[in-house]
């Protein structure tokens, strides 16, 4: 929608420009309240130096029933989750568990060679999409996990589509393998991983990698929303192009963490100390790889990075599933920040990151 490529600008131009606070509230809560009357249903969080400038929802939590949405409800995050796989795989290296150079076969058995720990991070390994074997071959009446996915990697063995380290292409199932590869190096389960390395230690309550049924007990849950024939807004798990939702409901490191826009927040502030991990290991997740041809590819451990911000190094990731959209980008030279968590599958939410980049240029 047009009016949310306005939102995204006047939220970053202001960024730029020296306003006084209740000024920027004013334009940004106007510009919210028109994306609002546009049909964008989510929540926009606006921080500097991790104070928040701006902090509002709108739409609703449940279209059916009429639920209004509210800042704090849980919102299922999509590709988002990547950075968070990422972290625990440079705190495993950080251990002494494993090293970004280390082949993948050092601990999965899969039927292809050559592809590194590295390669997986930054999307580099040419390995096909796990997702389109297994919406060939599995019984989509059984919930599929890692374990299914690697067997199934195994069993079909399409073609690498190719050379490790050749180009960059987004690739789910190197995310996949990640996740299953801290499995191994560190003997623990992803899931309860993720909650004892960062969650809990960030503080961040209402953030985990849920089930569907541990969905359903979270009262705040945000449902996905796609619209039907009528063009009213139902439960994104009613269609049927939404099902992997349900068969690969198990799958980790791809996606699967729900989160709040406050939770990312501190989540983005950890990032700058030492909590986690070494400012050294951060940085190499926020730098461009470079490809076999010696040429850039711009992203990181995680992270899409974007070189051309005026605004200093800018580092981003957007998430996409069935009635959701998220973003989040940081501006970590000047310790800004913009989350935006979407449940009604706005077409231009893609495009925020985009619109706000362009209006940089213009002060």
């Amino acid at each position: 929608m047009k009016n949310l490529s306005s939102l995204a600008a006047f939220i970053f131009g202001l960024l730029i420009l020296n306003i006084p606070l209740f000024a920027q509230e004013k334009i940004l809560d106007e510009a919210f309240q028109r994306a609002g009357q546009e049909g964008f249903s989510g929540v926009v969080l606006v921080a500097g130096e991790g104070k928040i400038l701006f902090e509002k929802a709108v739409g609703y939590r449940n279209f059916e029933e009429g639920i209004t949405l509210k800042k704090d409800d849980v919102f299922e995050l999509a590709s988002v989750s990547k950075q968070f796989t990422a972290m625990i795989v440079m705190m495993c290296e950080e251990k002494g568990l494993l090293k970004f150079d280390d082949p993948v076969e050092k601990y999965l058995k899969i039927p292809y060679s050559g592809v590194s720990i590295r390669h997986l991070l930054t999307h580099t390994s040419g390995l096909p999409d796990y997702q389109a074997i297994m919406d060939a071959h599995w019984d989509k009446s059984k919930v599929a996990g890692n374990p299914e996915i690697l067997e199934y990697l195994r069993t079909y063995a399409p073609p690498i589509l190719f050379e490790p380290g050749e180009k960059y292409e987004y690739s789910n199932t190197g995310y996949v393998l990640l996740a299953s590869i801290v499995e191994k190096a560190s003997g623990k389960d992803f899931v309860a991983l993720t909650n004892e390395w960062i969650f809990q230690p960030l503080g961040m309550k209402n953030t985990a990698i849920r089930s569907p049924e541990e969905k359903s007990k979270v009262s705040n849950f945000a449902a996905g929303h796609l619209q039907d024939e009528a063009g009213n807004y139902v439960n994104a798990n009613k269609f049927h192009a939404s099902d992997y939702t349900v068969w690969l409901g198990n799958r980790k490191g791809p996606g699967r963490v729900s989160s709040t826009a406050s939770d990312l927040l501190k989540w983005d502030q950890a990032l700058y100390t030492e909590k986690l991990i070494s400012q050294k290991t951060l940085d190499e997740a926020f730098t461009p790889y470079r490809l076999n041809d010696g040429t850039r590819s711009y992203y990181g451990f995680g992270w899409e990075l974007d070189p051309r911000s005026p605004f200093g190094k800018m580092v981003s990731h957007t998430g996409d599933n069935p009635g959701y959209k998220t973003i989040i980008v940081r501006y970590i030279e000047e310790n800004k920040t913009i989350i935006i968590l979407n449940n009604n599958a706005q077409k231009d939410m893609i495009k925020l990151v985009e619109a706000a980049s362009l209006s940089l240029y213009k002060w």
